[in-house]
């Protein structure tokens, strides 16, 4: 018995035969044998993809791990490819984070050729994100991406209260010239950042601790972050625990960093308007891996509203004259009476 251009032939007019799983039989002609011999007798010959068929994750003999065999014109995403609609960004997404808690990510190789592509032929991410620079939160491999999938942005409690200008701008550049249709603002479990605001926050209970300022940039970025806390204490019953609040507050911060950055952005917001950008918030489980998507701001209908802009605080003239007299101070003395 053997195959030729998908028909059978037999080498007697009369044989015993296999019959797949385990049975046999009798043929006495061709034809009888055609009926006969079931399609599951050489399916482990048949299985292959159609032309255009998207592809699949086929397993390999590492333990869990997945392949994927690449539909990208270089090998990995460049601008060479198409922008990816927010709806299937979103998706690749969701369907990244269950293979990394799943324990199967897909076996990639990002090696020289792939870099060599991303250098000629331009970064192309599907979306952009907003997370916090937490080192327990690595977006890349809880997303199960590559590099050229996704622009990131990362600060200390994924926010935009103390960093409007390089926080903004860089979601303006990859919307507007990299042309991104989704944007994450990612935060996650026990927060640092948060639970510090949170502490602080809740603290200042009487009027010298509320008047005293900030002494050091951290300082600052814990109240910028103050309010953050306080209205998650306030959605809380009274009597929560700091903790308590401060894990709620994770999920305000991230409403609030998009709420500022619709609010800042004009370019942006009108791209949230007319549909072209979605804009969406998630919380990463550093103990589960899972990331748990939020969906769009609640308030954000009456934001895009809105008709403002980022304002860049020029100095005040007390401020300006603050600092002529901080750098006379500093002059030598031998600048102060003519000497060389």
């Amino acid at each position: 018995l053997w195959l030729k251009t998908g028909s059978l032939k037999l080498s007697r007019k009369d044989c015993w035969y296999y019959r797949a799983p385990f049975e046999i039989f009798s043929a006495n002609s061709h034809r009888d044998l055609q009926h006969q011999l079931t399609p599951a007798m050489f399916a482990f010959c048949s299985s292959k993809t159609q032309a255009g068929e998207p592809s699949q994750c086929v397993p390999q003999s590492q333990p869990g791990v997945t392949r994927q065999y690449t539909q990208h014109t270089h090998g990995i995403r460049t601008q060479a490819d198409g922008s990816v609609p927010a709806e299937k960004a979103l998706q690749k997404l969701e369907q990244g984070n269950s293979r990394y808690v799943e324990g199967m990510p897909q076996q990639r190789s990002f090696d020289a050729d792939a870099r060599l592509a991303l250098a000629q032929h331009g970064q192309n991410p599907f979306a952009t994100i907003i997370g916090c620079a937490d080192s327990r939160c690595p977006l890349e491999i809880f997303f199960d991406v590559q590099p050229g999938d996704i622009f990131v942005l990362r600060n200390a409690g994924n926010t935009c209260t103390h960093a409007e200008g390089s926080m903004v701008g860089s979601v303006e550049y990859s919307v507007c010239h990299l042309h991104t249709n989704l944007i994450l603002v990612l935060g996650h479990t026990c927060c640092g950042a948060i639970a510090g605001a949170t502490a602080t926050a809740l603290s200042k209970t009487d009027k010298s601790q509320n008047d005293a300022q900030p002494s050091s940039t951290l300082d600052k970025l814990l109240a910028g972050l103050g309010p953050v806390a306080l209205q998650a204490a306030s959605e809380l019953p009274a009597g929560s625990t700091v903790e308590e609040v401060a894990a709620h507050a994770v999920k305000v911060n991230v409403f609030h960093t998009i709420e500022k950055l619709l609010t800042y952005s004009k370019p942006l917001r009108e791209k949230v308007r007319q549909g072209e950008v979605v804009v969406q918030g998630a919380i990463y489980d550093i103990v589960s891996g899972k990331v748990e998507f939020l969906g769009a701001c609640p308030r954000q209908v009456l934001v895009l509203d809105m008709d403002a802009a980022l304002v860049v605080h020029a100095p005040t003239i007390e401020a300006s004259a603050e600092e002529s007299k901080l750098a006379q101070d500093k002059e030598p003395a031998s600048a102060k009476i003519g000497g060389a």
